[in-house]
């Protein structure tokens, strides 16, 4: 027993990932010359996003690290005993296996690959301070160089095989929200309604990606004074006739998350309710209009604010009115450089993929209060956009009787 291993490859199974190996070897391409550039001998990347942005396995940490290590000529996950050979199979290129019986194995199988004394990329935005102080402990580094924003640049450029599936996840949330949309009733909870929608998307991912790894879908039903935040939990409060309803569909594909939101009225909407909804719908139409190459995420979001505030509706405004899609999800994930905010300049370009999702909050007690969002995925093209979400949205289609 004392000759365990520190880590050791397990490989069983065949290969079972979301896209070609053309595909992963272009994203690897594109970080060898990131990495080229900035000098980098051996990335080390420990976010989730990143792993499987570039390797296809989507990691379940439960308090364990987990990596990938790129260098010249390798691609090699790092992961943990707990998971088996599932890590393997999906991942595209190596894998190394790691054990529990001994502290600091992750780092000891990191630099069996790594080598000591070199320059490294890491993630600055997702390692910790402790995880921080292991690598150069372990691993000697000549130069730490943060790889996230140029990953995080690389990753808002869809690919033609990433723009697919996630049209293939925007269908999918399309059927959720029509699942939804018939299970609303008077009397029906929360939480029997999301179930409906959500069962119906996991369902059709099924059907759709017979070999895909199904975890995370979820659905956001709220209703009443619940609808005041966009990622309000779900609850057991029975729906009445005149409430303002929210809904969102979220189905994951192989970590690629899609997401349709719609404001909807159970039975009737009164005056100062339906007027603020539709100023949000046209909030919602004037964004998509802006929405093409050569606009920057301020310019659009200045227009946007200026609508509202024409209609003394901006104080009202809870959030940015877009951001980019791919590899991301409520746990992980985020391209902070495509969001639709004052303080981002980027300029939008063909291979983008962007949402539209103004929401107004209007506070309980006050004539039409309640939140109103609706929410498009848009792809950017070379002459403007084109809008992927196919659900209904505004009074004449989300009144529901």
């Amino acid at each position: 027993m004392t000759d365990r291993p520190q880590y050791f490859r397990f490989h069983q199974g065949e290969k079972a990932l979301p896209f070609a190996t053309a595909e992963y070897e272009a994203r690897l391409t594109g970080l060898r010359r990131i990495m080229a550039d900035r000098d980098v001998a051996v990335a080390i990347l420990t976010s989730m996003h990143n792993v499987a942005y570039y390797s296809g396995f989507l990691y379940c940490a439960f308090g364990r690290p987990y990596a990938l290590v790129v260098t010249a000529h390798d691609c090699v996950t790092i992961s943990a005993g707990i998971d088996g050979g599932q890590p393997s199979r999906r991942s595209f290129g190596d894998n190394l296996t790691y054990t529990d019986w001994e502290r600091s194995n992750f780092w000891r199988a990191v630099r069996s690959l790594a080598g000591i004394g070199r320059v490294v990329g890491y993630e600055a935005d997702h390692m910790s301070v402790a995880q921080s102080q292991a690598l150069r402990h372990h691993l000697h580094p000549t130069g730490l160089i943060d790889l996230a924003p140029e990953t995080m640049q690389q990753r808002m450029r869809k690919s033609e095989a990433e723009r697919d599936l996630i049209r293939a996840g925007a269908a999918v949330a399309d059927l959720g929200g029509e699942a939804i949309r018939d299970a609303i009733k008077p009397g029906a909870r929360e939480i029997d309604v999301a179930m409906a929608g959500r069962d119906a998307m996991e369902m059709e991912i099924a059907k759709r990606f017979p070999e895909a790894e199904y975890r995370d879908t979820w659905v956001w039903f709220q209703s009443g004074i619940n609808t005041d935040g966009a990622h309000n939990p779900v609850t057991a409060r029975a729906l009445e006739e005149g409430d303002i309803l929210s809904l969102n569909t979220f189905p994951m594909i192989s970590g690629y998350y899609t997401a349709l939101e719609r404001t909807l009225f159970l039975g009737s909407v009164d005056e100062a309710s339906l007027k603020i909804w539709e100023a949000n719908v046209a909030a919602h139409e004037l964004g998509i209009s802006l929405l093409k190459p050569g606009a920057s995420c301020a310019e659009v979001t200045a227009e946007i604010n200026a609508f509202f505030a024409e209609r003394d509706l901006l104080q009202y405004r809870s959030f940015g009115y877009g951001h980019s899609f791919g590899v991301l999800s409520h746990n992980y994930g985020r391209e902070a450089g495509l969001e639709l905010r004052e303080d981002i300049e980027t300029i939008l370009e063909p291979g983008m993929v962007i949402s539209m999702e103004p929401m107004l909050t209007i506070p309980e007690g006050t004539p039409g209060a309640g939140g109103y969002r609706e929410h498009d995925i848009l792809f950017i093209t070379e002459d403007g956009n084109e809008n992927i979400t196919g659900f209904p949205y505004g009074p004449q289609h989300n009144v529901v009787a």
